[in-house]
């Protein structure tokens, strides 16, 4: 029921770099992945997974082959996978309630997995650097203590967190990989960056800075990406906040100002000026309370699809 590591239960209670050197393969994996340059994923294909978003889906989908996030400084991107089954699951932890977060992507891989007898369920986690307020290292012990307590064997297979994700440059530490995505059909995990975040990039990011829990927006069965329905009082501050300089926004609304990627407040404006549109989203984006449905068209791009057709 541990966390293992060929085969051998880790030990949590000594430091993450104490199991770096205990098991030197995970270094080797580690340095072997950062040395891949980001590969441009074009959205045909492509579920993008935001923060506090996670989606889960096997080799059968005949929609999504690759799932993929990005944007990690402090945050880790975790994958989770059954040998079996082959039921992926991608998020994008960001340590807000992580005990919870880890049984959630539990279940829906196990629920994948239910009928299949051989395999093994294997975790990949990637991200976070050396971050002055060793946000990333919590987030680490983290996610390593949450995957311990589940009630089966969980086999760690990447780790590329926090000291062996991290590059100094002028005595300033930033992340190496900031992004990840996973080939559902081969299992094959590389960096990656996205140049289409969506659908409903704002919304999304909306629902995550008004506090969202963990949220699963991916229904394989149907093969429909499902945003909300969402729901949400009026943004505090959000004048104040959208007359602030770039420079005030990056130190105020950013876990790590220094190593964020060059987008960042452009982002974050963007979703605050969401906010500020659509102070009550149940008003203005979910008047019968029925979640936004897209669907894969032809050139494998999502499309929305009217609800009552559904």
């Amino acid at each position: 029921m541990p966390l293992l590591v060929n085969g051998a239960r880790v030990d949590l209670a000594r430091p993450t770099g104490d199991m770096i050197r205990a098991h030197p393969h995970l270094e080797e994996k580690a340095k072997l992945l950062r040395s891949q340059p980001a590969q441009i994923v074009e959205p045909k294909g492509l579920l993008y997974v935001q923060q506090r978003e996670f989606a889960v889906t096997s080799p059968k989908d005949g929609s999504v082959s690759i799932l993929g996030s990005d944007d990690a400084t402090t945050c880790h991107i975790v994958v989770l996978r059954h040998t079996g089954s082959g039921a992926t699951c991608l998020t994008h932890c960001d340590g807000s309630d992580t005990e919870a977060e880890v049984s959630l992507i539990m279940s829906s891989v196990k629920s994948f997995s239910n009928s299949t007898g051989c395999g093994r369920l294997e975790v990949h986690l990637v991200g976070g650097f050396n971050d002055d307020r060793q946000l990333s290292q919590k987030l680490t012990n983290q996610l390593l203590r949450a995957f311990d307590l589940q009630p089966e064997d969980v086999h760690l297979v990447t780790f590329c967190v926090t000291e062996l994700n991290d590059r100094e440059e002028q005595d300033i530490h930033f992340p190496i990989i900031y992004g990840i995505a996973v080939n559902v059909k081969t299992a094959e995990i590389f960096p990656a960056t996205f140049p289409v975040k969506g659908p409903d990039e704002d919304l999304r990011s909306a629902h995550t800075l008004t506090g969202a829990p963990l949220t699963n927006i991916y229904d394989a069965k149907t093969e429909q990406l499902r945003i909300g329905p969402y729901f949400w009082g009026p943004f505090p501050h959000v004048d104040f906040w959208l007359e602030q300089d770039d420079a005030q926004i990056l130190q105020n609304l950013s876990t790590s100002p220094l190593a964020e990627p060059p987008h960042f407040v452009s982002h974050i404006r963007s979703t605050l000026t969401f906010l500020k549109e659509h102070p009550f989203p149940s008003r203005s984006l979910f008047p019968d309370r029925k979640p936004r449905i897209y669907k894969k068209n032809e050139e494998g791009l999502w499309e929305q699809v009217c609800s009552d057709k559904i």
